[in-house]
């Protein structure tokens, strides 16, 4: 790779906010698929029952917090 690109700092800004957007599409990914295993306990219709609709709520907000300190201590340690 030509040494000049690899300096470039909107070459740079854009690859780390790429790499944002993978994370967090991962995350939301996962989310999905640890909410919904926990939360959906029957047949989806065409909207969730109360149970269902308040565990995934409760669930997200839960992954989200987690994630959110997981990346603090992270950071923290840089």
């Amino acid at each position: 790779m030509d040494p000049s690109v690899a300096n470039n700092p909107e070459l740079i800004r854009l690859i780390n906010q790429e790499k944002e957007r993978v994370m967090a599409n991962a995350m939301v990914s996962k989310l999905t698929s640890v909410c919904w295993d926990k939360c959906v306990t029957s047949s989806p219709g065409s909207k969730f029952s109360p149970s269902e609709h308040s565990c995934l709520t409760h669930c997200a907000k839960r992954y989200a917090d987690m994630s959110t300190l997981i990346l603090k201590s992270f950071q923290s340690k840089r």
